[in-house]
């Protein structure tokens, strides 16, 4: 049968009180530039040139308004969730709109659904139509019903629907409530009745564009694009700071940063990388300070560089993908020393992961393939053969007095290259 519409249900959203207006709105627009990057041209009056209008059910009143209405274009909200009204060009990209809401923050689930009219056996021959085909010991229908004004009650439907199936296959299909083998769903809304058989999850977390902007120190490994992930699931927008070694170094870790910035575009982040030079500031370091403490200092000017551009860039954060004890450079004492160097919040969503988790989430947001090719870290570069596990404050300080901060962050600041990645 024809799955023509798709229903959306949200988690968090439904707790934002006054706001929540504001966080469903972000989200519709962002499933229509999901929509309309991975699936184009998918759902009614998608082309550039038209604004979709946007339904707001936020009391009784409007709610009884929007009785009076179909769903005849785009994507909108309705009262408690979101429905898209797709066009045949959508019905035939089932895939590639699956894949595309997959990737969207702030659905919590959604349903490829069968549009029927609001009428108790034409909901009974949809559903069988639909459960027939499967293979099953047990089932249940499940109905959620926005419309009161339907003469029948969601368990009425229930009893009705559920009842004229069992006795279809003769009594030999036993309904469990609890824990069914197939489930038939029916949402009555408006004057439309939608008819789905499985709800596919969603990633949950909040729509992009909610949560601020911040900016992630972005290196090729497997840590900082995972972190940049947790942080886009908070609804953050995000741009992207990595610093390179070149010439010392090949251009590898710069494609290879812009490569895994392509897949995180695909769950809404920004394709704004910012390439920056760190070779003369590693220079500087190695020639004036203490060999042990060079991988800390170096950290510390990457910090106060890329705190720089985030205040140029209107970010309200940093983001690494520090993990305690994983390298010399992570332990708390160290990450005190950096830490110190920094005005702005520094975040650290992967803190207490281990390399095998982190690696796993890598490969579940398909970025593992990418940060396991080889590449050359400017952090490695000139590593010290015995680099402070548990440097002092103080000594850092001291150390730091050798150099003109100033002066090198300028320097660094106007070498900086803006790469758009498409």
């Amino acid at each position: 049968m024809l799955q023509d519409h798709i229903l959306i249900h949200y988690g968090e959203i439904a707790l934002k009180g006054k706001n929540r207006n504001y966080f469903e709105s972000r989200l519709v627009q962002n499933i229509k530039n999901q929509l309309e990057a991975f699936a184009p041209e998918s759902f009614e009056n998608a082309c550039p040139h038209t604004k979709t209008q946007t339904i707001q059910a936020r009391n009784k009143k409007i709610a009884s308004q929007l009785h009076q209405n179909d769903f005849g274009v785009g994507v909108k909200n309705i009262f408690g969730g979101i429905i898209i009204k797709l066009n045949k060009n959508g019905v035939k990209n089932k895939l590639k709109i699956e894949d595309a809401l997959m990737h969207t923050f702030g659905i919590a689930n959604f349903s490829f659904s069968v549009s029927v009219s609001q009428d108790i056996e034409t909901l009974k021959k949809v559903c069988w139509d639909l459960v027939s085909g499967e293979k099953f010991k047990t089932f249940c229908i499940r109905t959620q019903r926005s419309n009161k004004q339907f003469e029948f009650t969601s368990q009425q439907i229930n009893e009705e629907v559920g009842g004229y199936i069992y006795e279809k296959f003769d009594r030999k299909k036993s309904v469990n409530l609890k824990n069914p083998d197939c489930e038939c769903f029916i949402y009555i809304i408006n004057k439309l009745a939608l008819v789905s058989m499985r709800k596919i999850q969603g990633l949950g977390g909040m729509p992009v564009g909610t949560g601020g902007k911040a900016m992630i120190m972005m290196s090729g490994g497997f840590d900082s694009p995972v972190a940049a992930w947790f942080l886009l699931k908070r609804g953050v927008t995000t741009q992207f700071a990595h610093f390179h070694s070149i010439p010392y170094t090949s251009q590898a870790s710069i494609e290879k940063v812009a490569n895994l910035i392509s897949v995180l575009k695909k769950f809404g982040s920004s394709g704004i990388m910012y390439s920056i030079p760190f070779a003369n500031v590693q220079k500087e370091i190695m020639t004036k300070t203490p060999a042990p403490l060079r991988v800390i200092l170096y950290r510390r000017f990457m910090i106060r560089i890329a705190e720089a551009l985030a205040k140029k860039e209107k970010c309200l954060a940093l983001v690494t993908g520090d993990s305690v004890g994983q390298v010399a450079s992570q332990t708390l004492e160290n990450i005190l020393a950096v830490n110190e160097a920094a005005t702005l919040p520094v975040f650290r969503p992967l803190i207490g992961m281990d390399k095998e988790e982190i690696m796993q989430k890598a490969k579940a947001i398909g970025t593992y393939d990418i940060s396991k090719l080889p590449h050359d870290d400017c952090c490695t570069r000139l590593m010290p053969k015995s680099p402070e596990t548990r440097a002092k404050l103080k000594a850092v300080l001291e150390a730091e007095k050798n150099l003109d901060v100033e002066k090198i962050i300028q320097e660094t600041l106007s070498k900086i290259e803006k790469i758009i990645i498409k």
